[in-house]
């Protein structure tokens, strides 16, 4: 296989920030450095982690580049990396710049059910990619600072998304529900955008892995709950797997369309949520680590490519998609089709960041 590692470092090397506020494209990244440490030991990953959220967290726990007018969820993503850095630092700016993003969160605007918005931006609205920016971060607050107390408000917001969003005939979630069912995308009866999106379901995959492994297993209705949703995730999005590539298309059930394309992001994140769900026990080890870990290999052997300047790129990621707002972005196959591929983008990289974590450990497993 190619050197992945090599990859990496050069990304990290020549990283960026995404965006000049707090952002989940760098907490794609951050959480696959962190998930790389953990699996390697490396320092470097440590490092990489520990410089960035020192430039953001001031002495007070404050993230001073976090955009609070927006009650954007997506925010919430890049502040997980805090808990890692608490727990090797011990330093309390670290135990303050959590509970400040918890406290962004505890006033973050709510659906009739329950669910966070998306964002000010998409009232009343519930995405799939929400659900992986704010619950896992929300669990291991749960698990580490409340007692668990508040656990029940997890679980129960992936259900009502599950209930919301999912379509049993095709065994996928929609990419986002409408609850107030006025958005010219949503339809009428049931709020629902009318197709599904790669990186939607990928995000809503890593939600499910991620929180299951942060959960306690004390908890028993709780865990079981989750294990119960990324059963049926898996089972639904693996009908759709590209059978000589083992990767998925961007437009998930529509593999005729026109323009459509294996996907990079939308493959990495399930490739995690395969590798991470059977190391964990709630997936079959025997059966679906094979899976995971072909899903990966084919990645790099088919997206990692060289390019023109002689250096290896991740290619056919998806730049964007969304919905809305108003006429904008209609959630249409066409639509998803029409949005630009790039190469070595953050949304691409970090899931494929945390599959290679997933991958070295799988091969350990598999090798010993």
């Amino acid at each position: 296989m190619k050197d992945v590692s090599a990859y990496i470092s050069k990304y990290l090397g020549d990283y960026k920030p995404y965006k000049t506020y707090w952002n989940y494209e760098d907490g794609c990244v951050l959480m696959g450095c962190i998930q790389l440490y953990r699996a390697t030991g490396e320092k470097a990953y440590r490092d990489f982690v520990m410089d960035y959220l020192w430039q953001y967290v001031n002495d007070k726990g404050e993230i001073i580049n976090y955009e609070t007018r927006q009650y954007n969820i997506d925010s919430i993503n890049c502040s997980k990396a805090l808990f890692f850095a608490f727990e090797e630092t011990d330093d309390k700016r670290y135990r303050k710049a959590i509970e400040y993003t918890m406290q962004r969160l505890r006033e973050h605007p709510r659906t009739a059910a329950g669910n966070f918005w998306h964002k000010e931006l998409y009232p009343q609205q519930v995405w799939l990619d929400g659900l992986y920016m704010a619950q896992p971060f929300y669990m291991q607050y749960e698990m580490d600072f409340d007692r668990m107390a508040r656990v029940a408000d997890i679980t129960g917001q992936l259900k009502t998304a599950r209930d919301l969003l999912y379509n049993a005939e095709k065994g996928l979630c929609y990419h986002a529900c409408d609850t107030a069912k006025e958005q010219p995308w949503a339809n009428k009866e049931t709020g629902c955008s009318p197709n599904f999106w790669l990186r939607s379901m990928g995000w809503y995959l890593m939600a499910l892995v991620d929180c299951l492994g942060l959960v306690s297993e004390q908890i028993f209705e709780h865990y079981k709950a989750i294990e119960v949703l990324l059963k049926e995730g898996i089972r639904g999005i693996l009908r759709y797997q590209d059978k000589e590539s083992g990767l998925f298309y961007q437009v998930i059930d529509h593999p005729e369309a026109e323009g459509n394309y294996l996907e990079t992001s939308g493959s990495a994140m399930v490739a995690y949520a395969l590798m991470k769900g059977a190391r964990l026990g709630a997936l079959s080890d025997e059966k679906y680590t094979p899976i995971g870990m072909r899903v990966f290999e084919s990645l790099i052997e088919r997206k990692l490519l060289e390019g023109e300047d002689g250096r290896m790129h991740l290619t056919d990621i998806c730049k964007v998609a969304g919905l809305g707002p108003g006429e904008k972005r209609d959630g249409s196959v066409a639509y998803y089709l029409s949005e630009p591929k790039c190469s070595d983008d953050s949304k691409g990289v970090g899931p494929m960041m945390m599959a290679y974590a997933e991958y070295m450990m799988a091969k350990a497993r598999v090798d010993a």
